[in-house]
């Protein structure tokens, strides 16, 4: 009984601490873990910590593969760019090459300012069949003197006015009467027109032809393809065109086809350089180029 008193009366008492005993070594301490060191944190922090650090690096990642593409879109964009400029600008420069001959075109020449109208050549030949039907009419009356019908002096008389009439029809003695020309003298002068104006046209058209080449410019004049125009793009390019100018009114025509050339002409120059100025801004000195000196 008294030992069951003593054993409740030593639970009862506070716990003491460790006795060191001889020949016993201590109890060892144990160390403060990192849990117990430093406060714990929530579960849901951490995944929110995590969950915030997360999309961050998600963007950078994604952004890089954006950044790419963009660049790659940009150096595509720019090399299409680039050839769609330097195949305009070949193209241009070939139409500046085939059509330069237009401005050698010689407006006077091929205008006819001087041609004879029908009016003053339909005066000329009333005024030759004048003078053929006075010569015939003198020569008939001297004739009928040497047969006897008419006097001698009347037969002498229009052998006199038959040689003053043909004296009449010689130039230099026509001038010293009248300065209208002849039948004869304006129908040369269309003649020598018509001559040099194939000859011009010749001349332009070369061995390749012009106006047929020149008809590539229609985008930049409308007015070149005028249906009045087929025939003589069909000539030109069958290398025959100055051998059909044979009226006034074809060679008129295909001035006004040059003057609607040279229009298009000068808006293909001025596009071509519009061009090289864009080609060296943008740093394309192979587009930017001169054109072809011309022959």
């Amino acid at each position: 009984m008294a030992q069951n008193q003593s054993k409740a009366t030593q639970a009862d008492a506070p716990a003491q601490a460790p006795v060191l005993r001889p020949g016993r070594a201590a109890d060892p301490v144990p160390a403060p873990s990192a849990t117990d060191a430093q406060p714990s944190v929530p579960a849901t922090a951490t995944d929110g910590a995590v969950e915030l650090a997360s999309p961050g690096h998600g963007s950078d990642a994604a952004a890089a593969p954006d950044a790419g593409t963009d660049e790659d879109g940009d150096k595509a964009s720019g090399s299409t760019e680039r050839m769609v400029a330097e195949s305009r600008q070949r193209k241009l420069r070939l139409m500046l090459r085939q059509c330069d001959r237009v401005l050698l075109m010689d407006f006077d020449l091929l205008s006819m300012n001087d041609w004879p109208d029908n009016y003053t050549l339909a005066e000329a030949r009333r005024g030759r069949d004048l003078w053929v039907f006075s010569a015939l009419l003198a020569a008939v009356v001297f004739l009928s003197g040497l047969t006897g019908f008419v006097p001698a002096w009347i037969a002498g008389g229009g052998f006199g006015v038959f040689v003053m009439i043909l004296l009449l029809g010689i130039p230099v003695v026509r001038r010293i009467y009248t300065s209208k020309p002849s039948y004869l003298d304006l129908v040369v002068t269309r003649q020598r027109m018509l001559r040099e104006a194939r000859r011009h046209a010749a001349h332009l058209e070369g061995t390749d032809g012009l106006i047929w080449q020149c008809a590539h410019m229609a985008d930049f004049n409308p007015a070149l393809r005028n249906p009045q125009f087929s025939h003589l793009l069909r000539l030109s390019e069958s290398r025959i065109l100055p051998r059909q100018l044979t009226r006034r009114e074809h060679v008129r025509l295909y001035l006004i086809y040059l003057l609607e050339a040279e229009k298009a002409f000068g808006r293909v120059q001025k596009a071509f350089f519009e061009g090289n100025q864009k080609a060296i801004d943008h740093g394309w000195q192979d587009v930017a180029a001169e054109p072809e000196p011309r022959t």
